[in-house]
C-alpha cells in the first residue's frame, strides 16, 4: 500500500507538472518552434526510445556517472572519517577545501582536457570533482558531532582503531553521510550533464546538444526529461542504500 500511494503521488505530480507547462503554453502564446507541447515531446520520447538512441546515450551517462560518482564518494567518506577524528589536521585542510569547493568543475575542464585527452576521463573527472567535497564536508561534519559517551565505551572496552570506525563511527556518522551522498549526487549529475553539452560526442547532454542544433526542440525537451527522470531515480537509489545501511546496524526504524 506504501508503494501504491508514492507511486500515485508521483503520478500526480507528473500530471500537474504536465498541465502546467501546457498552461504557460496557452497563456504566453508561444509557437511549437519555440516552446513544444507535451504532446510532441512524448512523440519524441516515444522515437528515442524505440529507435534505441535514448539507451545508447544513457548506457555512455550512467557509465561515466556511477564510475565518477564511486571514485569520489569511496575515498571521501574514508578522509572525511579520519579527518573528523583529527582536529588539528582538519583545521589546517578545511581552509584549501574551503578555497577549492566554490570553483565549478567546468572550470577546470581546460586543465582536464590537457591531462586526460578526449573521452570517458574529462567527465569523470568533473564528477569526481562536483561529487568529493559534499560528501567529505558532511562526513566531517558527522563525526564531529558524534557523542562522546560512545567513544568513551570504546575506549573502556579497547575497541582497536579499524573496528571503532566501522562500528561505532560510521554508523553514527552516516545519517550525515547520506545528507552529502544525496547532495553529490545531484551536483554530480548536473555536471555530467554540462561536461557532456561542451566536448563529449555521447551522453544526454550530447544528445541535448545535438538536437538543439538541428533546431528539434521537441527532442531537446525530451532530453531534459530523459535527465530529470533518472536523476530522480538515482536518487530513490541513494534512499534504499540508506535504509538497508540503516537496517544492517539497527540506526532508524524504516
Amino acid at each position: 500500500m506504501e508503494l501504491l500511494k508514492k507511486l500515485m503521488d508521483f503520478f500526480i505530480g507528473m500530471v500537474v507538472l504536465v498541465l502546467l507547462w501546457q498552461l504557460i503554453i496557452w497563456i504566453g502564446g508561444y509557437e511549437e518552434a519555440l516552446l513544444p507541447t507535451p504532446l510532441s515531446v512524448g512523440k519524441a520520447i516515444v522515437a528515442l526510445i524505440v529507435n534505441g538512441t535514448l539507451f545508447v546515450h544513457l548506457k555512455v551517462s550512467l557509465g561515466r556517472f556511477i564510475a565518477g560518482y564511486l571514485l569520489a564518494v569511496i575515498p571521501a567518506v574514508l578522509l572525511g572519517m579520519f579527518l573528523g577524528r583529527s582536529p588539528r589536521l582538519w583545521n589546517i585542510v578545511d581552509p584549501i577545501v574551503q578555497v577549492l569547493r566554490p570553483v565549478s568543475p567546468v572550470a577546470w575542464s581546460p586543465f582536464i582536457v590537457l591531462w586526460f585527452g578526449i573521452g570517458n576521463m574529462p567527465a569523470i573527472a568533473i564528477i569526481f570533482i562536483a561529487a568529493f567535497y559534499p560528501v567529505l564536508l558532511t562526513t566531517v561534519a558527522g563525526v564531529k558531532k558524534i557523542d562522546r559517551s560512545y567513544l568513551k565505551i570504546a575506549e573502556n572496552l579497547e575497541i582497536k582503531k579499524l573496528q571503532l570506525m566501522m562500528k561505532i563511527i560510521f554508523p553514527a556518522a552516516f545519517p550525515s553521510v547520506v545528507s552529502g551522498l544525496h547532495l553529490a549526487l545531484g551536483t554530480a549529475w548536473i555536471f555530467l550533464v554540462a561536461g557532456e553539452m561542451v566536448g563529449a560526442q555521447s551522453g544526454l547532454g550530447y544528445l541535448i546538444v545535438d538536437a538543439r542544433n538541428t533546431l528539434n526542440l521537441d527532442y531537446v525537451l525530451a532530453g531534459i526529461v530523459f535527465i530529470g527522470v533518472c536523476g530522480f531515480l538515482l536518487d530513490r537509489l541513494i534512499g534504499l542504500f540508506e535504509r538497508w545501511v540503516g537496517k544492517h546496524w539497527g540506526s532508524f526504524s524504516n
